[in-house]
């Protein structure tokens, strides 16, 4: 079970860097998010350090017992703030108008 675990996250994690590496390099952002994004290079980089804040954050966490307190937290550091990034590169939410009360 572990290691179904660990092969699904591997995947996930490097299918996030895949699509941060291709919005940096081509602007190319896939389908289901492409109505969101304004500025796909910038929402790119947002999904690098993303990937890689969650690799140091979900692979090198358990070695925080030998003595490498700082990576998971460095790695929970990136990932928070490339999500902060990406949300950064997506267009505002519209307002609704209100009818005048008559």
């Amino acid at each position: 079970m572990h290691m179904f675990l660990v092969v699904t996250a591997v995947v996930a994690v490097g299918f996030m860097g895949v699509l941060g590496a291709l919005a940096t390099v081509a602007e190319w952002v896939a389908p289901m998010s492409r109505g969101r994004v304004a500025r796909p290079r910038l929402w790119g980089c947002g999904a690098l350090a993303s990937a890689v804040g969650l690799g140091l954050y979900i692979f090198l966490g358990p070695l925080a017992d030998a003595g490498l307190d700082v990576l998971p937290v460095l790695g929970w550091c990136l990932w928070m703030g490339g999500m902060v990034v990406q949300f950064l590169a997506q267009r505002p939410g519209r307002t609704v108008p209100t009818k005048a009360a008559s």
